[in-house]
């Protein structure tokens, strides 16, 4: 496997249901949130372009969609005060205007992951209103972070 980024997102007392547990609408929140850092924060060295993170150098007017979004629950997940959920992301595929994030979430460092998650981005262009066919630079970029997919149910 290449790179992996990692981070922590901070559970918050709202993301539980009145079981005591994260609940899975809020479980996807904290999937996008650590995929909008992946995408846009992430420290890369060297940068590859004018903005951080892994899409830092898309054209203008290019965005990102979820086109789709698959999620296996392998653990229950409680909330702890103060304890972060662990994330690691990688890329496991990339297509001719789209790629898929692999997302693993634990609750504990040495607990395997709670949560494994698929999710296909579509680059879009908003001045043609298509898909956007991907650079090479980008398909560079991406490929940096190119893993295994992960195994879902």
């Amino acid at each position: 496997m290449s790179d992996v980024f990692e981070c922590e997102i901070q559970a918050r007392v709202r993301d539980i249901n009145l079981g005591g547990h994260v609940d899975n609408v809020e479980a996807i929140r904290i999937l996008d949130e650590a995929r909008i850092l992946f995408h846009h924060h992430a420290e890369l060295s060297p940068p590859t372009g004018p903005r951080p993170g892994l899409l830092g150098g898309l054209p203008e007017g290019v965005v990102e969609l979820v086109g789709s979004q698959r999620v296996d629950y392998h653990a229950e997940m409680r909330y702890v005060a103060f304890q972060p959920f662990l994330m690691r992301l990688w890329v496991q595929q990339v297509g001719r205007s789209s790629f898929t994030v692999a997302t693993e979430m634990r609750v504990e460092a040495d607990h395997g992951p709670a949560l494994v998650a698929a999710t296909t981005v579509v680059l879009w262009d908003h001045a043609t209103q298509a898909s956007w066919p991907m650079s090479d630079d980008v398909r560079a970029t991406l490929g940096r972070y190119a893993g295994a997919p992960v195994t879902l149910r």
